[in-house]
């Protein structure tokens, strides 16, 4: 047993050995420095938005002791993404697992370099949805990902390892309080290819403010669904006002989706809808109707 534990002791310390090699320092906000990934050869970082606390100064502390300026090239705050360049090139890459290889009960390594040297923490794979995840403010994650492992400050933006030492995604903490979760491979790779050919993330736009309401039964038989989303505001001139919605409207569908709850409607409202018309189906004066929105896009 004594052998087969030190087995399993060092080929963790050789996982974050190697792995320590794509870890650096982003010093990025007034308190306490986080970590980042290297998503690029050519000094592409990815680290957490929320850490990110200004567009310039940005320092980067690399695995060699040596330090380099950074620029912010973009950030996607619903999914707590934020991409940066720096100033160097040479970098050491990371291997990155595939979802399918991620299975709950597996052991996680969490890894952070908020100093000049890499710290780690061990923890297990504790939930794992098995389709994509909207978080609080709207963003499209593959799948949720939750660890146990103990989030030290300054691990943020930092990677999650498999016990094989692919990154399996990258920590954080904002999100959802007091729960740590992981940002998946398949959404990092995502997100931050758009963010270098766009600069940002595009994001549908009605400019209403709703809330969930359960449907009369009169109007549940029309609808056919039990609940659907009461506007309680009306930006002017936004788009849904230039269409002629009104506060007390229900929202209940927009072309083929179903709309529930405020989820289903940022789900709907992707970047792809942006300057699109879509038929939005509400229900106003007990009668089903659809109306046409011209989707904007938040700014």
């Amino acid at each position: 047993m004594s052998d087969a534990l030190q087995t399993l002791s060092n080929g963790f310390a050789d996982a974050v050995k190697t792995a320590s090699a794509h870890v650096v320092r982003v010093e990025a906000r007034r308190r306490m420095p986080a970590t980042g990934i290297v998503y690029s050869a050519d000094g592409v970082i990815v680290t957490s938005h929320h850490v990110v606390e200004r567009d310039d100064n940005i320092i980067i502390g690399l695995p060699d002791g040596k330090t380099v300026n950074a620029a912010l090239v973009g950030r996607d705050p619903s999914t707590d993404l934020a991409v940066l360049r720096a100033q160097t090139s040479g970098l050491d890459t990371s291997t990155w697992a595939a979802l399918n290889e991620v299975k709950v009960g597996h052991l996680a390594l969490a890894l952070g370099r908020p100093g000049h040297t890499v710290m780690a923490t061990l923890g297990i794979v504790s939930a794992l949805s098995e389709n994509e995840w909207r978080s609080p403010m709207g963003g499209r994650i593959e799948r949720y990902l939750q660890t146990d492992v103990l989030m030290y400050p300054g691990f943020s933006g930092g990677p999650l390892l498999g016990a094989d030492g692919k990154l399996i995604g990258m920590n954080t903490s904002a999100l959802m309080q007091g729960v740590s979760l992981a940002i998946p491979a398949a959404t990092i790779k995502r997100i931050a290819d758009t963010l270098l050919s766009h600069g940002k993330i595009r994001q549908g736009y009605l400019g209403v403010g709703a809330q969930p309401i359960r449907l009369t039964e009169s109007i549940r038989e029309k609808a056919g669904q039990e609940t659907g989303l009461l506007l309680v505001s009306v930006e002017a001139g936004g788009p849904a006002d230039t269409a002629g919605l009104l506060i007390g409207d229900i929202l209940i569908g927009a072309e083929d989706t179903t709309l529930r709850s405020m989820d289903d409607l940022l789900a709907f409202l992707v970047g792809d809808r942006v300057g699109q018309t879509a038929a939005i189906k509400i229900v106003r004066g007990g009668e089903v109707q659809t109306v046409s929105v011209s989707i904007g896009e938040r700014q």
